[in-house]
This record gives C-alpha cells, sequence and structure tokens, in this order.
C-alpha cells in the first residue's frame, strides 16, 4: 500500500513536518509558516470544557434486544416485537469528581444509555442507584457547588458537603446508599443501573402508564470497601476504564436485563406517597418488575475523545410511545442537559456521528452555528410550514397528555400520606445485615467526624435518628469516638 500524503486542515501537502520555518538557518519563527500555527492553534483547542458533573467517564456500543412483549404498555418501535434488536452507546461516569479524578471513588455512577431507533435517539439518562440526593432542580446547583472542589481550598470540603446535607432531609435516603456496600462499584460492569426517574409509556390505545427502568447487571453485584478501593486508585486510578476496555476487548462482553415497575396513570395522585419524588423508589410488592430485554455491549470506542466526551444525552430525546412524567428533577434536567451540551459541543453537537441518529434521518430546518454541516440545497427552505415539499408535522402526540391545574407560583411538592424525608432510609437501613450496618455507620462517621460544626453534625445525625433511632444512635456515637 503506497504511503498517505500528510496534509494541512485544508488539504494542503506537508513538505517538512519535523523543521519550523525560520528566518535564515537558527533565526527566528516565521510568521508565515502556515503549519506550525495551524498544529499550535488546533492543539491550544484540543480540549473542550468538561461536564461540570459526570466528568469522569467511559463508554462502548452495543445493542438492546428485547425478550418479553410490553406492547400492552408502550408503542416505541424499538420494543416493539420479542427479539428485535436496536444498536446504543452507553457512557458510565463519576458524578463529582473532575476529568482527571480516580475512578474507584464513593461516589454515585453515571448511567446513560443511547438508543439508536427508527424513530429517533431515546436517551435514558440515570444512575447506578434508584434514587437522588434532592426532588427539586431549583436545588441542583447548590447541591453540587456542596460536592466539588471549594473555590478557596481547591478540594472538596466535608463541611460544605455535609452543611448541605444538613439542610437537605430529603438526601438521607440516597446517603444510606451512597455510604453502604454498594457506594464503590468494583467496576461499570458489576453494578445495576437505573432510570431513577418516573417516565411515561404510552399504548397504541393511548392508555398511559408510568415506569421506572432497573438495569440488573448479569455479571453480578461486586463492590468494594474503602480500604480496598484506596489500594485500587494507588494501583491504576482508571481502573473502571481498564476493566470494561479489557473485557470488551477479549470477547467478554458485558451485559444487563432490563426490567421495568408499571403503575397506571391513573393510580398515581392516590399512591401513599407522591410517585414523581425522585428520592423514594416504588416498592416492588406494589408494582413488581416486569422483564423488557437485555441490553450487551459488544465494541469499544475507537477514539475517547469523539466519542465518550463528545457524547451527549438529553432525557427529552423522546420517541412515540415515551415521555415526560411530572418528576420536578425531570422536568429540570429536559432543559438543563441539551443546553450544556450547546455550551460544551455546540447547537450543532447533534450531527456528531455519536450523537446523530443512526436508524433514520434528521429532517428539520436548523441551519448555521458552528461546525454547521446539514445546511440544505438552494431549494431547501430554512422555514415551515412552506410549499416545497419539507418536512412537517406529523399531527401524533409522542405520549399522553398531563393533566394540569391549579395556580402559578412556587409549591412544595403534593402531600401523599406517608410522604416522608426518612421512612425509606429506614427501610433501607433494617433490611441490612448486621455487618452491613457496621460498615454503613464506618463509612459515614469516617466522612462526617471531618466536619468542623458541632451543629451541622447534629443536624446530621438527627436525620439518621429519623430514619431509624438506633441509626442515628450509632453514627452519633461512632462520629464521637473519632473526634475524641
Amino acid at each position: 500500500m503506497s504511503q498517505r500524503v500528510l496534509t494541512t486542515e485544508s488539504g494542503a501537502p506537508v513538505a517538512d513536518n519535523q523543521n519550523s520555518a525560520t528566518a535564515g538557518v537558527g533565526g527566528p519563527l516565521l510568521l508565515q509558516d502556515q503549519h506550525l500555527l495551524e498544529k499550535l492553534a488546533r492543539f491550544n483547542r484540543e480540549r473542550i470544557p468538561e461536564r461540570v458533573v459526570h466528568a469522569r467517564g467511559s463508554g462502548a456500543y452495543g445493542y438492546f434486544e428485547v425478550t418479553d412483549d410490553v406492547t400492552g404498555f408502550t408503542k416505541a418501535a424499538f420494543l416493539s416485537e420479542v427479539g428485535k434488536r436496536t444498536e446504543t452507546f452507553i457512557r458510565f461516569s463519576t458524578v463529582a469528581d473532575s476529568l482527571g479524578g480516580a475512578d474507584a471513588v464513593r461516589d454515585p455512577r453515571g448511567f446513560a444509555l443511547k438508543f439508536y431507533t427508527e424513530e429517533g435517539n431515546y436517551d435514558l439518562v440515570g444512575n447506578n442507584t434508584p434514587v437522588f440526593f434532592i426532588k427539586d432542580p431549583i436545588k441542583f446547583p447548590d447541591f453540587i457547588h456542596s460536592q466539588k472542589r471549594d473555590p478557596f481550598t481547591g478540594k472538596q470540603e466535608p463541611d460544605n458537603v455535609w452543611d448541605f446535607w444538613a439542610h437537605s432531609p430529603e438526601s438521607t435516603h440516597q446517603i444510606t446508599w451512597l455510604f453502604g456496600d454498594r457506594g464503590i462499584p468494583a467496576s461499570y460492569r458489576h453494578m445495576h443501573g437505573f432510570g431513577s426517574h418516573t417516565y411515561q409509556w404510552t399504548n397504541e390505545a393511548g392508555e398511559a402508564f408510568f415506569v421506572k427502568y432497573h438495569f440488573k447487571t448479569n455479571q453480578g453485584i461486586r463492590s468494594l470497601s474503602a480500604e480496598q478501593a484506596a489500594e485500587l486508585v494507588g494501583k491504576d486510578a482508571n481502573s473502571h476504564q481498564t476493566d470494561l476496555l479489557q473485557a470488551i476487548e477479549r470477547g467478554v462482553n458485558p451485559s444487563w436485563t432490563l426490567y421495568v415497575q408499571v403503575m397506571p396513570a391513573a393510580e398515581a395522585a392516590d399512591y401513599r406517597f407522591n410517585p414523581f419524588d425522585l428520592t423514594k423508589v416504588w416498592p416492588h410488592a406494589d408494582y413488581p418488575l416486569q422483564r423488557v430485554g437485555r441490553l450487551v455491549l459488544d465494541r469499544n470506542p475507537d477514539n475517547v475523545f469523539a466519542e465518550v466526551e463528545q457524547a451527549a444525552f438529553s432525557p427529552n430525546n423522546f420517541v412515540p410511545g415515551i415521555g415526560p412524567s411530572p418528576d420536578k428533577m425531570l422536568q429540570g434536567r429536559l432543559f438543563a442537559y441539551a443546553d450544556a451540551h450547546r455550551y460544551r459541543l455546540g447547537v450543532n453537537h447533534t450531527l456528531l456521528p455519536v450523537n446523530a441518529p443512526k436508524a433514520t434521518t434528521a429532517q428539520n430546518y436548523g441551519r448555521d452555528g458552528f461546525m454547521a454541516t446539514r445546511n440544505g440545497s438552494r431549494h431547501d427552505k430554512n422555514y415551515e410550514p412552506n410549499s416545497y415539499q419539507g418536512p412537517a408535522q406529523t399531527d401524533a402526540a409522542l405520549s399522553a397528555p398531563l393533566a394540569i391545574h391549579g395556580w402559578t407560583g412556587t409549591h412544595e411538592a403534593p402531600a401523599h400520606v406517608k410522604d416522608d424525608d426518612f421512612f425509606q432510609a429506614g427501610e433501607l437501613y433494617r433490611l441490612m445485615s448486621e455487618d452491613e450496618k457496621s460498615r454503613l455507620v464506618a463509612n459515614i462517621a469516617g466522612s462526617l467526624s471531618q466536619v468542623s460544626r458541632e451543629d451541622v453534625i447534629e443536624k446530621n445525625v438527627a436525620h439518621f435518628a429519623a430514619a431509624d433511632p438506633e441509626y442515628g444512635r450509632r453514627v452519633a456515637e461512632a462520629v464521637a469516638a473519632l473526634r475524641d
């Protein structure tokens, strides 16, 4: 095979890629050396702003295969028949640390999945926990600021972390998950994934159902203790990336089985707690898991930057048969995620190969902007409606309408019979074995004991006690022992 010719960005051949042009031998560089300037300028711009959250991540391609009939609940085409396969891309991530952070840390994990369906891309953006720390998006920037590096010290501060949680009792359930045995997954392959939010499915008859997604790992749950994680970080800070990459390269393709919980829409209003509260789970006794299919990862990206860093997931990317619920956190993310991508990657980020539809073609009137590659021909109009056979609306809603009533304004979430911030955290604690409880308490105390203000410690201990008196007492005793 003949040697390919090195060129500039404009395609011109490069004569010398080893020596810069100078004013004579040993002289100063020349401004006219277009190749040098282009290389340096491009190098300066190789990095885009990292994600504010979920910066550190890994990704892989695969497929989703339907194994069970769910057409009674949704008209989504990619779920329409048993045996049907849809190409997917997934991005796993940590939440709080920066792009250079370690993998094996105590932190929730992002579980973002893109389905390249024939009706457009469907993005399911979740975590490895079924709940979250807060229930209203107006608190999200403050929550993340409390978990990220302090503006003065430049590092994560226990004072900030626990002070926010002290003022956010709804965090107690997620804190119990985070500091429990599953708080540090051994790898991305050995953890569950959850949609976390409540979503809406609509069938062909127009009937609406609310659903929660559960991806159960077929590799089994494996987690690390704090001591094991610290040792692993010292050996390989990229441990999760290494594991995922090498497993797929060896042909050991990780997989998950997807289950859903299904609630008829009419039951939501009278359920004993708010079913759209992201800090709570639906008990399986009320809404048992129903199997849908399996997710298999079988191909690594060829370029991490192009396909993992530039991957953009937006919860507002729905397809017919799937839509949002009144979950306030989800409603906030419908705007925030797409807006973050427009800032990081530009308004045309959806044209990048990893983000573009694969089983269909996007057709709309979006034009221009940075990196525009799809502006149409002289015959294509950039407005609608038009008389030139341009893309037109279908008049078919993607999902069922949601009933709205009441006065505009800021409102607390509607109260249900068991809407409190501590009940489910207590249930989770009581499900644990004695050894699991001991490790949970030790993990919490190890972090909480570093807080400088006694009132912040007392507020957090009170939250654990409200969940379960024994829980609060044991945390208080463990913190006191570490502070003596």
